[in-house]
C-alpha cells in the first residue's frame, strides 16, 4: 500500500488542523521559566523568550529584572550596554534606564524627555527557577506551577540545560508519549518491554497525564544500581504529566515486584522538564532531576546525572531530526495518531484552543 485511502487521509488532515504545531501562536498569558535563579547576577544576560528579546539582571538588592532588550532611541540592544547600579546604560548613545524600564537620563541634553522607556516584564524567583510573564493580562503569581519537592529536605537534585533546535509543542508531545523510550533510548534508560506495557490516561482540562506500569522488569543501570534492584523482578511505574505550557513533570516509582507493599523499599524520582519557547522552531530546555533516596551520596548524584543527561541528549537529537522534516515535509503531508497518543492529542488541542482565544478580540 503506497497511501492510505483518501478518506483516511482527509480525516488525518482534518485532525491535524485541530491541534497545535510549531507555527501555533505562543500562549503569552502563562508563566515560563526564563533562567535558573543563579544565572541572574550583576551582569546583563540576553535571552529570547516567546520571540521576545529580553535583557535580564539583578538589582543591588538582588531583585530579578527583565526588560525589553531594545533601546527606545535607536533600537540598540540594551544587553550590549552596561549595568551601573540598578540602571542599564545603552552602549550606543548612553540613554539610561531604571529597573522599571523608564529612561531617566539622555546624555545629549540636560533634561530627560518624559514618556521614553522600554517594557519591563514581571518576574518571580521561586526555587531554582525565575519565572516570567510576557502576556498582556494581569499576572497572577498563584498560577506559577508548584514544585514544592525542590525546596524539601527529603529530596536531592541535579540540573541541566539544552538549547533545543526544535519547537516546544513537539517536546511536550515527546514527554507525554514515553513509548519512545524503547527506541530512542534503547541504549540508555529505555527497555524493550516499556513500549508495550499497560498504561492509563487522565485528560483533565489543561492537565494531561499518562501512567505506565512495567512489572516485572529489569531496570536500566541508571535506576538499578542506586536502588539495588539489579534483578528481573523490579517494578517501574512512570507517570508523565503536562502541568502547564511551561512545565512537564515525570515521576517514576521503583520497588521489588516480588515483595508486598509493607515489606518493600520504595524509591521515587521526579524530573521537571521545563520547555520555554525561544522561537517557533527553538526551545530553552531546562531540566531539574530529583530523587528521594541516597540523598547525601554525591557519587550517586554524579552517576545518575551523567546517565540521565546522556539520555536527554538523545531526545534533543531525535527532536532536531523531527524538526528538520517538519521544516520541509513534502506533500501530501499528514500524520496518523494511535491510541497512546490520546494525551498528546488532547494537549495539542488545548494549546491551539488557548492560542485562538488569546488572539480573539
Amino acid at each position: 500500500m503506497s497511501l492510505p485511502p483518501p478518506g483516511l487521509v482527509r480525516a488525518a488532515t482534518t485532525a491535524m488542523r485541530q491541534m497545535a504545531d510549531a507555527n501555533t501562536a505562543f500562549l503569552k498569558n502563562e508563566w515560563y521559566v526564563v533562567a535558573f535563579a543563579d544565572e541572574l547576577q550583576r551582569s546583563l544576560l540576553k535571552r529570547t523568550v516567546l520571540g521576545q528579546r529580553l535583557v535580564l539582571f539583578r538589582t543591588l538588592a538582588g531583585v530579578p529584572v527583565a526588560l525589553d532588550d531594545r533601546c527606545a532611541h535607536r533600537s540598540f540592544p540594551l544587553s550590549a550596554g552596561t549595568l551601573e547600579g540598578d540602571t542599564v546604560v545603552c552602549g550606543y548613545h548612553g540613554l539610561r534606564y531604571d529597573a522599571a524600564g523608564d529612561c531617566i537620563q539622555v546624555p545629549s541634553q540636560k533634561t530627560c524627555p518624559k514618556g521614553i522607556g522600554v517594557r519591563a516584564f514581571p518576574l518571580v524567583a521561586r526555587g531554582p527557577f525565575v519565572w516570567a510573564w510576557l502576556g498582556e493580562s494581569t499576572p497572577d503569581p498563584s498560577r506559577i506551577p508548584g514544585t514544592p519537592w525542590l525546596d524539601g529536605a527529603e529530596w536531592t537534585s541535579s540540573r541541566g540545560y539544552f538549547h533545543l533546535p526544535a519547537n516546544y509543542v513537539s517536546l511536550h508531545e515527546n514527554l507525554l508519549d514515553l513509548t519512545h523510550l524503547s527506541f530512542v533510548h534503547a541504549r540508555s534508560f529505555g527497555t524493550p518491554d516499556y513500549a508495550a506495557a499497560p498504561y492509563e490516561t487522565s485528560l483533565e482540562e489543561g492537565r494531561f497525564r499518562i501512567t505506565r506500569t512495567v512489572a516485572p522488569t529489569r531496570l536500566p543501570p541508571v535506576w538499578a544500581k542506586p536502588t539495588g534492584l539489579e534483578h528481573d523482578a523490579a517494578a517501574r511505574i512512570a507517570t508523565s504529566e503536562f502541568v502547564s505550557p511551561g512545565l512537564h513533570v515525570v515521576t517514576a516509582n521503583f520497588h521489588d515486584y516480588r515483595l508486598p507493599a509493607d515489606k518493600r523499599a520504595e524509591f521515587q524520582i521526579r524530573t521537571c522538564h521545563v520547555p520555554t519557547p525561544e522561537t517557533h522552531h527553538s526551545t530553552h530546555y531546562f531540566i531539574v532531576h530529583s530523587r528521594d533516596f541516597a540523598l547525601a551520596d554525591a557519587a550517586v548524584t554524579r552517576f545518575m546525572h551523567d546517565e540521565l543527561f546522556r539520555a536527554f541528549e538523545e531526545d534533543v537529537v531525535a527532536l532536531t531530526r523531527l524538526e528538520e522534516v517538519l521544516a520541509n515535509p513534502g506533500a501530501p503531508f499528514y500524520e496518523m495518531s494511535v491510541a497512546s497518543d490520546a494525551p498528546s492529542v488532547a494537549m495539542r488541542r488545548y494549546l491551539l484552543r488557548r492560542a485562538l482565544e488569546e488572539q480573539s478580540p
